[in-house]
This record gives structure tokens, sequence and C-alpha cells, in this order.
């Protein structure tokens, strides 16, 4: 049955009205799918920033001796997380104490320091140590200058020879920071190219987290960082 011009035409309208509708209604929907993708890879590149943790694992054997030996330092709340905000001048105290304890801490292994495999933590009481001492002899000149506890974080990672290594983690408002003894140089978690075990949690440095993380490769910070 054929129908009129008068009724085809107005069939037609009403089907692109309907089409037009449609769009309209999906356009929102799209957009918001456009956000979401959107801020899921600005998050992905924010988290590279950063080492993802996972759940508790076993505290290292030097961290429990530390604290049989100065249950002061460890006797301290749970608090919750906190970041040093990485402003200049807060990057160069981190870098002034980085240099500081690596210049005048003498590097002298465990063994030969202390005579026993078992690993020995302590602050550098005659000047002395291996990478354990320096990493908590910042901490506590950190600790000192005013940096919240919660962003200091003993680190145990494997270096790159493969050979177990203890760094501190400073948490920042831009991303994980490094002090090491074997660089001078304040460097991003994910430019050392080591390999990250585990660290304290930012809660409770009686609780220790894994990480089980490349981080990136060793490079040098461009001179505009």
């Amino acid at each position: 049955m054929r129908h009129s011009p008068v009724l085809t035409s107005s069939l037609l309208l009403g089907f692109v009205s309907l089409i037009g509708a449609t769009s309209l209604q999906a356009s929102p929907a799209a957009a918001q799918s456009t956000l979401s993708k959107s801020r899921s890879t600005q998050s992905s590149v924010d988290g590279l920033r950063s080492a993802a943790v996972g759940g508790s694992t076993s505290v290292p054997y030097g961290w429990i001796d530390f604290c049989h030996r100065r249950p002061k330092e460890c006797k301290v709340p749970a608090l919750p997380a906190a970041n040093v905000k990485l402003t200049a001048q807060n990057l160069r105290i981190l870098k002034r104490i980085n240099q500081k304890a690596n210049s005048s801490i003498k590097p002298v292994s465990n063994f030969d320091h202390w005579g026993t495999m078992a690993d020995h933590w302590d602050y550098p009481v005659d000047g002395k140590g291996d990478c354990k001492i320096y990493a908590l002899y910042k901490r506590k000149l950190l600790l000192e200058a005013g940096f919240p506890r919660q962003a200091l974080l003993m680190t145990v990672v494997r270096d790159l020879d493969n050979e177990g290594h203890t760094i501190l983690t400073v948490k920042t408002d831009k991303g994980d920071l490094v002090l090491d003894n074997l660089v001078n140089e304040v460097r991003p978690w994910n430019a050392t190219g080591y390999y990250f075990l585990k660290r304290q949690s930012q809660q409770n440095p009686n609780t220790w987290v894994s990480i089980n993380q490349r981080g990136g490769t060793s490079k040098r910070l461009s001179p505009s960082s």
C-alpha cells in the first residue's frame, strides 16, 4: 500500500527526530566513557611515580635486632600515611643529608664491623658501617629536620649486582625518592635499576610490606630535575 506524501514526510521527520534524540542521550555517556579512560590513563602514569606495595611480609631480622637494643625507636604509635611536599628547600635538605651521611661514614662490611653474619642494624656509633647504618642515620637526620616518620621508610632491595642492599625511601607528593650510600644523587625509585623487595609500612615502622618490582633502569636525573 502506498502512503500519501504528507504521511511519508511525517514518518521520516519522526524517524530523524528519534535518531537525534538517541544520539543526544548517548553523548553524555560517551563523553563520560572518554573521561574515565583519560582519568585511568592519567592514574596509570601517576602510579609509575611510586612503587606499588602488596600485603604484609616478614620483618628483617636486623630491624628486630635494632628494636631490641633501641626500644624507644620502635615503640611508636601507628599514624596515618603522610608524604613530604617536594619543595626546592626540602629537596636541598634531602640532597644535603644524603651526601653528609655518605661522606661521614666509613664503609665496612657487616662481618668485619660486628664479627657476625647476622644483620646488625644501628646508627654509626663509631663512624663505620654498611648500607643499613647509612640508611638508618639518614632516617634519623631527616626526622630531626622535621620530616614525617611515615615518609621515611627503610627499604630492602637487590642492587645492580643482585646483592642484598638497604636504602631509604622518602615518600613525596611527586613520588618515591631514594637515598642510597652507593650514589650521592637523590634519585626516583624507578631510576635505580634495583629490584625492590620490601619496605616499612607508612603507618607503622614495625610492619613491612612487599614490593617485588624492578625500579626501572639505572639513570641519572636530568639537570633540570
